[in-house]
């Protein structure tokens, strides 16, 4: 990360977070204070018995990513400060009804939310932040933007709900197929992954006053970001440098996990095929694997597609014409993202 990047990606990624802690502490009552504790569990900023700590939050990426593109778009980015912490606030949300779904003991090196306090607490603390994140697009009437573009902004976000929960339909249904075509599993990852950043840009365009023309081209950088950042993580979570990624880049082939080198694979592959009808403890399961996965040419088949959207997203983000700092930090974020080795 370059200096002007990390410069603007502190002082906005700070505001957020203040952003997130006065929104997801507007009811402080007794009643509700245990509630808010799992809340602010999950978010990093506190332990299990609810005291302070200091926790792995994640990067923040999306809420970046949306003040990046709302001052390169001529707005003033502190205006979509609300819509950034709620963009975030629903990624969380999200994360916490997944572990829930995919039975996830442990998230960024902690206990899941449901593993400490149970599948229905973990739920009702799901089903609060995602009302928590609608109040905080509210708070942009605070600020001065038009009633319009805050109806505009909140009907876009509740589309994109839609289509994030279209994605785990998806993905959940796939656990119980043998074969998923590849056309299914991008329509998957885009609602599942990429609509997600596809608001987080579209919003601070929305947010800056941007024309439909402009907006449209920020759009469609965050989604095809996101389509290519996925496509790169399943292609690391084969073939990337363990010590960069920090986990076994086995584990997506010992879980079976259906990701795009893998799907390619099996639908080219009646070998693949017959291997993955065994159970992933067979002796020489992974090596196996690997080698049917690279006698298909999966690996390029996804760098290939990888490639694609990386210079649709690149093609999109200089036909937005971002200006001064924030345009700068926005290209070399971009940057960064489409060319991550972990």
């Amino acid at each position: 990360m370059n200096d002007l990047l990390k410069q603007r990606a502190q002082l906005m990624i700070a505001a957020v977070e203040d952003e997130m802690r006065s929104v997801l502490e507007l009811n402080n009552s007794a009643e509700t204070t245990s509630l808010n504790g799992m809340i602010h569990y999950h978010m990093g900023w506190v332990d299990a018995e609810f005291k302070p700590a200091l926790s792995e939050t994640g990067k923040r990426i999306r809420p970046l990513v949306c003040l990046l593109a709302c001052e390169a778009a001529g707005g003033n980015w502190r205006q979509a400060v609300p819509v950034a912490a709620a963009i975030e606030i629903l990624h969380n949300f999200s994360l916490v009804h997944d572990d829930i779904e995919d039975r996830s003991p442990t998230r960024r090196g902690r206990k899941t939310v449901w593993a400490i306090w149970g599948m229905p607490q973990a739920i009702n603390t799901g089903d609060a932040m995602y009302a928590y994140s609608h109040l905080a697009i509210g708070r942009l009437l605070d600020l001065g933007i038009a009633p319009a573009t805050v109806v505009t902004a909140m009907r876009r976000f509740d589309e994109t709900c839609i289509a994030l929960t279209q994605g785990q339909y998806a993905d959940m249904v796939f656990e119980t197929r043998d074969l998923v075509s590849v056309d299914e599993y991008i329509a998957m990852i885009r609602g599942k992954t990429a609509v997600l950043l596809s608001l987080s840009t579209e919003l601070g365009a929305l947010i800056a006053g941007s024309a439909a023309d402009k907006i449209a081209h920020y759009t469609a950088l965050g989604l095809q970001l996101g389509l290519a950042f996925q496509v790169m993580d399943d292609i690391l979570g084969i073939w990337g440098d363990e010590a960069k990624i920090g986990k076994s880049a086995e584990s997506d082939i010992l879980t079976k996990k259906k990701t795009l080198p893998i799907l390619y694979g099996l639908n080219q592959s009646g070998a693949l095929r017959e291997l993955y009808t065994k159970s992933a403890e067979t002796p020489g399961f992974v090596e196996q694997t690997v080698q049917l996965l690279e006698d298909t040419d999966a690996l390029a088949y996804a760098q290939e597609r990888a490639a694609a959207y990386s210079e649709s997203a690149l093609a999109h983000l200089e036909a937005a014409q971002p200006i001064g700092d924030a345009g700068i930090a926005l290209r070399s974020l971009v940057d960064m993202l489409l060319n991550r080795q972990s």
